[in-house]
């Protein structure tokens, strides 16, 4: 299976873009990965990966996050869950696997709020379901402050530190060079846009009792943004739950322990779906 260089456009359909692994074997479903913020849809190419047990694997942009294109900004997560649904529409798609990491996640639950029937199974890496406190809100409008005097530049400079573990950033200088190019790639637009959503996102707590599909909770052992005890009371309230606890990562977990990470989801899509 070959990857899409970093530098080429993703995939268009309409006015969707998004990476695809088509499944090897027989198929057995899809699943839809949300990227986390700043970054982009490329962020998932270490999970393309997984078509090789069976599914098919999308991972859209979302709207804004594609450098030089002309689709607005999203300003709520409920923007972002539309335009999912957008998509499996128009791929004739009755429902899917739903991951999101981080922002992704916030996403993941827009779409339970919205469109249930879609969700036929949920991954749920380095996020949480409550909405920012009013600490967490003064935080993003510094960031918008910090986005609108220095650009994009300033605030990865500001979130790598946090965005990686400690593990990734002293053994691995090429990831952390890595999540900056991608980070960079999302227009200071993409950026405002979303800050604005993930401030003013509904706390998604009261939705974990009512989550029936078989859903699993991937945090990374190292993430100070969403540290573990968010995931061990998501997966306390979500009945029949499995949590994955990643050692030597931070709030990307995917991408700085992309086979542990894989492994995981693999036996989840394996034994559950």
């Amino acid at each position: 299976m070959s990857r899409l260089a970093y530098s080429r456009g993703l995939p268009t359909l309409g006015k969707f873009r998004y990476l695809e692994a088509p499944p090897s074997g027989r198929p057995r479903g899809t699943l839809i990965l949300l990227h986390a913020f700043p970054l982009n849809a490329r962020m998932w190419e270490p999970q393309l990966v997984l078509a090789a047990h069976g599914w098919r694997v999308l991972a859209p942009q979302l709207r804004g996050f594609d450098a030089g294109a002309d689709d607005p900004p999203g300003s709520s997560v409920d923007d972002f869950a539309g335009d999912v649904v957008d998509l499996l529409d128009t791929l004739h798609l009755k429902e899917a696997v739903i991951g999101g990491l981080s922002m992704g996640g916030y996403v993941a639950f827009a779409l339970l709020r919205l469109a249930p029937a879609y969700v036929s199974g949920l991954i749920l890496a380095d996020t949480r379901s409550q909405a920012d406190t009013s600490e967490g809100i003064e935080g993003r409008k510094r960031m918008l402050q910090r986005l609108a005097e220095t650009g994009a530049a300033g605030v990865v400079d500001d979130m790598l530190p946090r965005l990686l573990g400690a593990t990734t950033r002293a053994r691995q200088p090429e990831m952390v060079e890595h999540v900056r190019r991608l980070a960079l790639g999302s227009s200071p637009e993409a950026m405002s846009g979303a800050l604005r959503a993930l401030m003013t996102r509904p706390d998604s707590t009261p939705l974990l009792h009512t989550i029936r599909c078989p859903s699993l909770i991937l945090v990374g052992e190292e993430d100070v943004i969403t540290p573990p005890d968010l995931s061990e009371q998501m997966h306390s309230v979500i009945a029949g739950s499995e949590l994955v606890r990643i050692p030597e990562a931070g709030h990307l977990s995917s991408l700085e322990q992309p086979d542990v990470f894989n492994d995981a989801v693999g036996r989840f899509l394996l034994h559950r779906l």
